[in-house]
């Protein structure tokens, strides 16, 4: 992956991913590295494969679907923000096959082929997440 800041203020960043990179993996290093927190981004591109997942509320966990194709990202945005002192990814994605048909969730990994092109646009103010006792999930806690 590679990376250029582009604007200064607010402190935004295009990474750009090539085939073979795991994007939540590096994601989570480039905003270690940056010490992101309460950052956005958005993303178009395409993967080689990738597994998704479905918050399953009965279940406090993710039902996990794992796509082995050429697919193009139609749409993948979320939040950076800090959870126990490290950064966490809340990334959803639509991808499209090629018989035009999509499919979607949180991102949980994904191998890109043959780019994918970030922007990342970085809060001014860090984001917490704490653990919610109902869902099981560590959810934006605005108090923090």
């Amino acid at each position: 992956m590679k990376s250029k800041l582009i604007n200064a203020d607010p402190k935004t960043y295009t990474l750009v991913f090539q085939t073979g990179d795991e994007v939540v993996q590096g994601l989570l290093q480039f905003a270690k590295a940056n010490c992101l927190a309460g950052s956005q981004l958005t993303a178009i591109g395409a993967f080689e494969e990738l597994t998704v997942g479905f918050f399953n509320p009965e279940k406090k966990s993710y039902n996990k679907l794992l796509i082995r194709e050429q697919v193009e990202v139609l749409s993948l945005l979320g939040d950076i923000a800090v959870k126990d002192g490290e950064p966490q990814l809340h990334v959803h994605v639509v991808v499209g096959k090629k018989d035009a048909t999509a499919h979607g969730g949180h991102l949980l990994n994904g191998v890109v082929r043959p780019t994918l092109e970030v922007v990342l646009v970085e809060s001014p103010k860090h984001l917490y997440r704490t653990p919610d006792a109902e869902t099981g999930l560590a959810l934006i806690n605005l108090d923090e």
